[in-house]
């Protein structure tokens, strides 16, 4: 039986502004998943967007898509966190150990270079079936705690003074 855990609460000296990243592949967990970050981040009080690709593989180029526009434009919001959810099915190949493995690797990488606060919400499973109860906010969901891990580690950049100033002047 499931224990049922506070949800997390969270001390922010600025609003962040979070970019939530959902691969689509499998529209109906996708669905649960955003719903679980979604409800996270406005329990939080947070800014965030939500912006969609194809499969996991593409959520860490997703990532540094929005990064690398800094370098273009120098006034846009910059994002405080990431929130990456997607979901991986085992199928008959071995590319879905791949598509795993790349896309947690990623996100990794971009969290280790570029100081990044990024929750990974990128479900593996074996069948669907795990994948609607691990995505599902009345269950486990994944999707709210990559949300809440994004926000913790938004906390910890706080504490070692790790964010940038705001230089965002809106448009």
């Amino acid at each position: 039986m499931e224990q049922k855990r506070e949800p997390a609460t969270f001390k922010f000296e600025e609003k962040p502004h979070i970019m939530v990243i959902e691969a689509r592949f499998y529209t109906d967990v996708a669905d649960l998943l955003l719903n679980g970050a979604k409800a996270v981040l406005e329990r939080a009080n947070v800014t965030y967007e939500v912006f969609t690709v194809p499969g996991a593989l593409e959520i860490p180029a997703a990532i540094l898509y929005a990064l690398k526009s800094l370098d273009f434009d120098a006034v846009r919001r910059r994002y405080d966190g990431y929130v990456a959810l997607g979901t991986v099915i085992k199928g008959g190949t071995r590319h879905d150990e791949i598509v795993g493995d790349m896309s947690a690797q990623g996100l990794q990488t971009l969290a280790l270079q570029h100081t990044l606060a990024i929750g990974n919400g990128i479900l593996t499973c074996n069948m669907k079936e795990q994948a609607v109860e691990r995505a599902d906010p009345a269950r486990h969901d994944r999707g709210g705690a990559a949300a809440e891990a994004c926000l913790k580690m938004i906390e910890l950049k706080h504490h070692f003074r790790l964010m940038p100033k705001r230089r965002w002047v809106g448009r």
